[in-house]
């Protein structure tokens, strides 16, 4: 695999503080434990994210969950992170980035060593609804990704820029038999490596200013591509 990807896309969860390649981080939780994640008290103080796991390394029932402040009390888990499609357990292992107003926020999580997850809730009445919009690679593509395209690593993050707006960005390396694959991508795709047995490894870099719509959406406003591994 071409050495300048790999530190491009190392490089670009570090500074997340979440290392893709690192052995699973794990944490025993006490009974009544819930433990904040990274940077998830929201600005207003009100509210927070918190995880929690039973059993030994918190392998059991683990969840992360809305919490009001500051009493610290439970108020609901967040649908989609759980014992099912994480890899950590510990609180640390999980990013929370709120919006300024404090009623979204995104979470970061590893479902796998190197595919790191992006969840995102809008938050209201003591509840967390997950938000959905396109993916920035089905945006380009008009497609899903396939099944002979698979991740060396994925990595989507969130930044915003207001209180209904954001940046994200999605940096994927596939590798793939179809030869065509790069073609598919246009700008938005670059050839990292041929791999001996005749595989691509295809590096997809884009990002979007994206705006919060009605209905627990949101839509990708302006769409480029992203930088690639230098």
């Amino acid at each position: 695999m071409n050495r300048r990807i790999i530190l491009a896309v190392l490089a670009a969860i570090i500074t997340l503080g979440l290392t893709p390649a690192r052995a699973t981080d794990e944490h025993t939780y006490g009974k009544d434990e819930y433990a904040i994640i990274r940077d998830g008290l929201a600005p207003n103080k009100r509210v927070s994210l918190a995880s929690h796991g039973d059993g030994e390394g918190g392998n059991e029932n683990f969840h992360v969950w809305l919490m009001a402040e500051p009493l610290h009390r439970k108020l609901v888990r967040l649908d989609d992170i759980g014992s099912g499609n994480n890899l950590d357990t510990g609180p640390n292992a999980y990013r929370a980035a709120w919006a300024p107003d404090s009623r979204h926020v995104a979470v970061n999580f590893r479902s796998d060593r190197h595919v790191l997850e992006l969840n995102l809730y809008s938050v209201e009445n003591g509840r967390a609804h997950l938000v959905s919009g396109s993916s920035l690679f089905r945006d380009v593509t008009s497609r899903n990704v396939g099944e002979d395209e698979h991740f060396g690593h994925r990595v989507s993050t969130i930044e915003w820029v207001g209180a209904r707006r954001f940046r994200l960005r999605e940096h994927h390396l596939f590798q793939t038999s179809r030869a065509d694959f790069t073609r598919l991508l246009g700008a938005y795709g670059k050839l990292a490596q041929k791999l001996d047995d005749g595989r691509l490894m295809v590096e997809f870099s884009a990002e979007a200013d994206c705006v919060l719509i009605s209905g627990h959406r949101y839509r990708i406003v302006d769409l480029r591509v992203g930088k690639f591994g230098e």
